[in-house]
């Protein structure tokens, strides 16, 4: 792990002044700055089993849609969802989200590990992706992680979709309003963590950071860093 600033990077999440007045910590994500830890925090793998909110939005992500995309990415050697709102991990831990039938998000993994993002941003190309367009979803689009097993309650005060584990199955997809702003809502569970990944424009990225927070007050959440969310996947099943 390097350790930096997020003003040592061209790329910075629109929350990082808040992260920095929060004494976070943070490390080099894909040539940007992601929050590992907060200064003086209590055990903060602790606080995500039970409720924690994670800015995501450094990481590396990208989208392509039309009607050639699925034939595109499934020649690039992806295994796509066999239908819409659904997700599917990858060999080197991405995860490909379908949106619907010719849109699809490509998510990095929590370690920075996988390629695949990168990959199919460099093969793409007008010429060689017929009827396939990229879309800059790491410039459009916030990516927040909520974790923990008051999750589903916490999001149930700002969403209108049950999101209760026993109604809305792990790598499941909804596209709907977020604390009154449009979101896309994708469970991803952190070995027997429930998680929720959550992006949206990222012109509402302090509004919504905001109102999670706000929704996570009753049930005592706060935020934490990336590594408490490594050490939760890696927990044993």
């Amino acid at each position: 792990m390097t350790t930096t600033t997020p003003t040592h990077h061209l790329r910075r999440s629109q929350l990082y002044r808040w992260h920095v007045n929060a004494l976070a910590r943070f490390e080099e994500a894909a040539g940007s700055a992601v929050v590992t830890e907060y200064a003086g925090a209590d055990n903060e793998v602790n606080q995500a089993t039970r409720l924690a909110l994670v800015d995501l939005s450094t990481l590396p992500r990208v989208g392509f849609k039309g009607p050639g995309a699925p034939d595109w990415l499934d020649q690039q050697g992806a295994q796509l969802p066999d239908s819409p709102n659904q997700a599917v991990r990858q060999q080197d831990d991405s995860l490909i989200a379908r949106l619907s039938d010719y849109e699809l998000l490509i998510l990095a993994d929590l370690n920075l590990n996988s390629t695949l993002p990168a990959i199919l941003q460099d093969r793409w190309s007008l010429a060689s992706a017929n009827k396939t367009y990229s879309v800059p979803r790491s410039d459009s689009h916030c990516w927040f992680a909520l974790t923990g097993a008051d999750a589903a309650m916490a999001l149930s005060k700002v969403c209108g979709v049950d999101l209760r584990t026993h109604k809305f199955a792990d790598q499941t997809i909804a596209q709907t309003s977020l604390a009154r702003v449009n979101a896309i809502i994708l469970r991803n569970d952190l070995a027997k963590t429930p998680c929720f990944f959550l992006l949206s424009d990222v012109s509402s990225a302090q509004y919504l950071w905001h109102a999670i927070l706000d929704a996570m007050v009753e049930f005592h959440g706060r935020s934490v860093g990336i590594a408490a969310l490594r050490a939760l996947e890696a927990k044993p099943q």
